[in-house]
């Protein structure tokens, strides 16, 4: 079997780079005939992906965190949609959150993670497509195989992102610290949301989760009833509590029991339209995907059915 491996050795704090030589001997053991390509900046890895299919590469494995894996997803598809509609994609986690492959109820390590690539069959799953605003207003597109939301979890995730003591810890308490501590200082922002032609209302808004899978924000159980080849985003709406209320309930996002809570709607859709209106008072309603900085609202969600051949 061949494959087209392209590694992020900076994910996990640097734990990839010291574990890649055991990575590596295993995965030429999956592929007798494998090309690696190593990213060096934020967005080789779209880049490195989409060189590799282009040049034939059939078989492309990401190996590094949510955002690795996301930028590898970005670079099987470009405005027309896939680039090459029959390649299959594969993953070894690592990294802050690990947040995709727990839809998959894949164990944590690589070792788990390569032995699964060996036998795993191929599925078709859905893929976002999310249109938006860069932060200094250019249009861009990103595409997302996980979970793209707006909000206090934009903010969180810059925070993230930025934050290196924090990270040290492990990427639960890196998001839970960042979450606690961005909601004393975020103030929820009005926003019209629409889902399909069945929802359309100016809400105050915490976050927004347009979701494919199930978990993001460090093992957060946002969403517990996504599949991600089912055909539709599952949108989960939070907004309206007294932050001391939110505080507490903030736990039951990681059990999945917060759709039963006040200030918590969930909906189903397959495009999900979202802009700030006057309220929001100028400051710009951040976006995230796959635990990436995006960008800004006002943005559109669009479900691609089957669009990813996934190894999983």
């Amino acid at each position: 079997m061949t494959g087209f491996v392209v590694v992020n050795p900076r994910s996990a704090a640097g734990r990839t780079r010291r574990d890649w030589p055991n990575i590596e001997r295993a995965l030429r053991a999956a592929y007798p005939h494998l090309t690696l390509a190593v990213t060096r900046r934020p967005g080789d890895a779209t880049s490195l992906v989409r060189h590799a299919l282009n040049e034939g590469h059939h078989e492309i494995v990401a190996v590094g965190g949510d955002g690795t894996i996301n930028e590898a997803v970005n670079g099987f598809f470009d405005a027309d949609g896939p680039v090459v509609p029959d390649a299959v994609f594969s993953f070894i986690t690592s990294g802050t959150g690990g947040d995709f492959r727990k839809t998959f109820g894949l164990a944590p390590g690589y070792a788990a993670a390569i032995a699964r690539l060996k036998d795993a069959p191929v599925r078709a799953i859905d893929v976002g497509r999310l249109s938006c605003l860069t932060l200094d207003g250019k249009p861009t597109v990103r595409w997302f195989a996980n979970i793209g939301s707006f909000g206090l979890s934009g903010a969180v995730v810059n925070a993230v992102n930025r934050a290196r003591i924090s990270k040290m810890f492990g990427g639960r308490f890196a998001f839970a610290f960042h979450s606690a501590l961005t909601m004393l200082a975020y103030r929820e922002r009005a926003v019209r949301v629409r889902v399909d032609g069945d929802f359309d209302e100016i809400t105050p808004v915490s976050t927004v989760a347009v979701a494919n899978g199930q978990f993001f924000g460090g093992g957060m159980r946002v969403a517990p009833q996504a599949k991600p080849d089912d055909g539709m985003f599952d949108v989960v709406i939070m907004g309206g509590m007294p932050k001391a209320q939110a505080l507490a309930e903030m736990q039951k996002l990681y059990t999945g029991e917060h759709l039963e809570s006040p200030g918590v709607r969930y909906l189903r859709g397959r495009k999900i339209v979202a802009a700030p209106v006057a309220e929001t008072g100028g400051h710009a309603v951040l976006l995230e995907v796959d635990g990436e900085c995006a960008g800004r609202l006002p943005a559109t969600f669009e479900l691609l059915p089957r669009a990813l051949n996934l190894r999983c």
